[in-house]
């Protein structure tokens, strides 16, 4: 496992994201337009609302999958520093590996790797840490045996 294959997978999870939100959106926008008057007014009114609710609620999805592809478009994947960074991706003793980029979680295709967000709780314990640092998160700790 590399680097690489773990960037393309990320941008594969994002992608799909912005895929299907986006059809989400454009299934609510044709109910919001299909649907018509009926013969009881509050209750189209309601309908309607929820229709609009979702449909915001769909954009601002939409939003922050942009904003993730932004984000790992900006990974380099050949950069590699001494601490943890942006792009990072650490293996621990535990033979668990962080990726610092985007908010996703584990990774179905890779079991042990977690992509976090560096502003996460675990990400902003991990950025600036080195090689063979201790870090403690949810009463584990674990050590830093190497960052690519």
């Amino acid at each position: 496992m590399n680097k690489e294959e773990i960037l393309q997978a990320c941008f594969e999870f994002v992608h799909n994201r912005i895929k299907e939100t986006t059809l989400a959106i454009e299934s609510a926008d044709n109910s919001l337009r299909e649907d018509t008057k009926s013969s009881a007014g509050d209750k189209y009114e309601t309908g309607r609302e929820m229709i609009q609710q979702d449909l915001n609620r769909f954009q601002q999805q939409l939003t922050l999958a942009k904003e993730d592809l932004n984000i790992l478009e900006r990974i380099t994947q050949t950069k590699s520093t001494p601490v943890v960074s942006l792009g990072s991706l650490i293996r621990t003793d535990k033979q668990n590996w962080y990726f610092v980029a985007v908010s996703i979680g584990k990774l179905s295709t890779y079991p042990n790797v977690y992509v976090i967000s560096p502003q996460s709780p675990i990400g902003k314990l991990l950025l600036t840490k080195k090689v063979n640092e201790h870090v403690e998160f949810n009463r584990q700790s674990f050590i830093l045996e190497n960052i690519s």
